[in-house]
């Protein structure tokens, strides 16, 4: 594991991407700050210093899962990297109980958006991207924000990406060696309960909404609808309602 740091940067991921030739699976770079970071669907993310902004490599091999499952993967990696955090603290089992992952990349911190990831692909490259709010948030995003400053003793950057890094490897071992199944199954276990409703905006522009049912075996959204049917969701924007 090789961890990289630079004081600034446009996008650790467009970074990682025009290198992905010459690193090696498990590379991370971070930056302390982000003057071109970006969300799912180029949306642009805010990333002054303090916070977490770092990108790491996979190689896909031919007996790999299928890619998109890698997303999971950083979740459930990246929930386990903050709850450690949350369980150093005076009130650790009530924070750490409101720690929840949504799909498709977004972590949670009492309903309030905390960290996001984001996947982009170059040939057998994956880079997987991850933000997250250690010291600060911001404000203007006309949906609940929230940093681990609020709630708790945030670590530095420098010390939550080793943290990150060996959570990381440790589930992207168990997708290879057990497959996505065992990856889908500890992502339910630490996502929003079942039964939350939630609404999505689709591709195509359409709403849905419905009550989360869980993950197909591809680790699509299910959601419940209220005529009893089912609606599987491949990609789209989800939000608790």
């Amino acid at each position: 594991m090789t961890i990289r740091t630079v004081v600034e940067t446009g996008s650790t991921n467009a970074d990682l991407l025009a290198l992905a030739r010459q690193v090696e699976e498990g590379f991370w770079l971070r930056a302390e700050r982000q003057t071109a970071g970006r969300g799912r669907q180029g949306r642009a993310w805010v990333s002054p210093p303090g916070n977490f902004y770092g990108s790491t490599l996979v190689r896909l091999r031919p007996s790999d899962p299928a890619a998109p499952g890698l997303a999971l993967v950083a979740g459930v990696a990246l929930f386990e990297a903050v709850a450690g955090i949350l369980r150093t603290t005076s009130s650790g089992e009530r924070l750490e109980n409101a720690l929840q992952l949504k799909w498709p990349n977004d972590l949670l911190l009492g309903g309030a958006k905390l960290a996001g990831i984001l996947l982009e692909r170059a040939g057998d490259a994956v880079v997987v991207g991850i933000g997250v709010n250690l010291a600060h948030h911001p404000d203007d995003l006309g949906r609940p924000v929230t940093s681990l400053a609020d709630h708790a003793s945030a670590p530095t950057p420098e010390a939550f990406v080793d943290t990150l890094a060996r959570r990381f490897a440790h589930w992207l071992v168990r997708w290879r060696g057990e497959g996505l199944s065992a990856i889908v199954a500890a992502w339910e276990v630490r996502a929003h309960p079942l039964g939350t409703p939630l609404a999505a905006a689709l591709p195509d522009g359409r709403g849905v909404e419905g009550a989360f049912a869980g993950l197909d075996a591809d680790g699509a959204l299910i959601l419940g609808l209220a005529d009893g049917g089912r609606h599987v969701i491949h990609a789209g924007d989800v939000f608790l309602i």
